[in-house]
């Protein structure tokens, strides 16, 4: 198995030799490398305590604090004193955890929102419109999770 994702991640290299450094990031990638390596994304990183949040929660709008629409299982809120906002976040624990289309999680998250609780180490998940969206992340409330800055997006995160 170990072999057959060390192939799949040399792909890229063989067929764009030595310009696939300068290649853009490919997150899908990273994760491929991460799982053969054992290792982490590169970048900075933070042991956060994560809470969730939901559409249709006290106080919780459609737009994140950039203006975009908050994006279910991607959008993070943030201490924007900590964590630059338009960071993209690659978050181990999330890995696996199934998405509202019924697809896998691949770990990556978007700081886009803030919140006023959302204080120093802390973040805050957006899982989806009701409570219901909540249950497939519920395990990582109140958990302690490893978020590591992998990249920056501009515009709104994609959906």
């Amino acid at each position: 198995m170990r072999r057959r994702l060390a192939a799949l991640a040399a792909l890229p290299l063989i067929f764009l030799g030595q310009n696939a450094h300068a290649a853009s990031a490919d997150p899908v990638g990273d994760l491929i490398m991460s799982v053969v390596t054992g290792a982490l994304p590169s970048g900075p990183g933070w042991n956060l305590k994560a809470t969730l949040y939901h559409a249709g929660a006290k106080g919780v709008g459609a737009l994140d604090a950039l203006g975009c629409k908050v994006v279910a299982m991607r959008t993070a809120a943030v201490d924007k004193n900590l964590i630059p906002k338009r960071s993209v976040l690659f978050i181990k624990e999330t890995v696996g955890m199934k998405m509202p289309d019924g697809s896998v999680h691949d770990g990556y998250w978007y700081a886009s929102d803030v919140g006023g609780a959302i204080k120093g180490k802390r973040i805050d998940l957006f899982t989806g419109a009701g409570a219901r969206s909540m249950k497939p992340a519920r395990e990582l409330n109140l958990a302690s999770l490893t978020a590591v800055k992998v990249g920056e997006f501009k515009g709104c995160p994609p959906g």
